[in-house]
């Protein structure tokens, strides 16, 4: 790889490309292709910015910023109307062709041989056929999923879920209007795009939105520019908070503060703006402290009784060589985890995954044996 060239690409020198390999941007040779990951932000290069040995570079998907007083929000960032599409819980990819070859790539940069196999099943060739260059930004979601296992939604494994488009050696998304296009010009499962409101009536419209999908289990929604000329920007529902900190505080001690806080600051806001009546504003709490108190106490009974703390998913694979590469991925990530041998099922294999949660289980262990907090 020319790093000079790759510099040049990325709009930054030489010697500051190389002063980063080795700390900030690592090498990876496995999976294939070869390729260098940008592990963090930095000279206006996203996290999960990969170069690509043949010179070409999928950037990082930016962060969305998330909106805390809803009406506000939109009236100071879009000054007319506003597109709104369903926010999917499940783990952000891209997907592009790379050497003739369609591979996906967790947000982090990493090649994720479960994801491609699914992507490579369900994106159809055509799309890389007529555009070469492009990167399809989506969620992958459904109770299959090993990141982030959820049944809330209809796929039978996992699925992927297009919401944006970008373009090899571009930073810009594409935004919603093209990703909807491409989806529909090729079948490619898109977000739900519950339409386009004025910025002025656009917090009611979606506060009704959002109410009906946290009843249905669901996350919330993304704002978006119809032109793309703006940021867009996510909100999401009191029972998604609130799942968040319940699946942490099962596994309290491998969380940052910061998760919890978010989450629950998001409550009070919410709660504020939405005017929560007696009855309405005891449900929040009751909701809220059950989220954070009821796992908590299952942790630390069951460690009591002398069960380990782990986390339980099962993924569903064609091929059992994507098995085999995945518990390699896992263990390259520094994940601990166990494998069950595979199971025969109807489209392929299913495997067990068992993730040992060391900080919670030796956290949890010094306390009831009498450690100090």
């Amino acid at each position: 790889m020319n790093i000079r060239s790759v510099a040049d690409r990325l709009g930054i020198s030489a010697g500051r490309l190389e002063r980063m390999l080795g700390r900030i941007v690592r090498s990876s040779d496995w999976p294939e292709p070869r390729l260098l990951r940008f592990d963090k932000a930095i000279s206006g290069i996203e996290a999960g910015t990969v170069v690509f040995e043949d010179g070409e570079i999928a950037y990082g998907y930016p962060k969305i910023r998330r909106a805390m007083m809803l009406d506000p929000a939109i009236r100071r960032h879009f000054s007319g109307g506003v597109l709104v599409e369903e926010k999917m819980n499940g783990h952000n990819v891209r997907v592009a062709r790379v050497g003739g070859k369609t591979i996906a790539l967790t947000r982090g940069g990493f090649v994720c041989p479960y994801s491609t196999e699914v992507a490579e099943g369900q994106i159809p060739s055509g799309v890389f056929d007529d555009h070469p260059a492009i990167v399809l930004c989506g969620e992958m979601v459904g109770p299959k999923n090993p990141y982030v296992p959820k049944d809330v939604y209809s796929a039978d494994s996992m699925d992927f879920i297009l919401f944006d488009v970008s373009r090899k050696g571009k930073r810009d998304m594409e935004g919603s209007k093209a990703a909807h296009a491409i989806a529909e010009e090729y079948g490619v499962k898109a977000v739900r795009l519950f339409g386009e409101f004025t910025a002025e009536k656009a917090a009611g419209e979606i506060r009704e939105i959002v109410e009906d999908l946290g009843s249905r289990g669901r996350e919330g929604v993304v704002i978006k520019d119809p032109e793309n000329l703006n940021s867009p920007m996510k909100y999401t529902s009191s029972e998604s908070n609130c799942r968040d900190l319940e699946f942490a505080f099962r596994y309290y001690n491998d969380y940052g503060q910061d998760f919890f806080f978010s989450r629950v600051v998001r409550e009070g806001f919410q709660a504020a703006e939405w005017s929560d009546g007696a009855a309405e504003f005891d449900a929040r709490c009751l909701r809220l402290g059950r989220s954070m108190l009821m796992p908590m106490r299952e942790t630390v009974e069951a460690k009591i009784s002398g069960i380990e703390i782990a986390q339980e998913v099962e993924i569903l694979v064609r091929d059992l060589q994507t098995a085999a590469d995945f518990e390699e991925h896992y263990r390259r990530m520094g994940v601990r985890a166990v494998f069950d041998p595979p199971r025969t099922a109807p489209g392929g294999h299913l495997v067990k995954i068992r993730r040992v949660v060391m900080s919670t289980n030796d956290k949890t262990r010094s306390v009831l044996e009498g450690q100090l907090w």
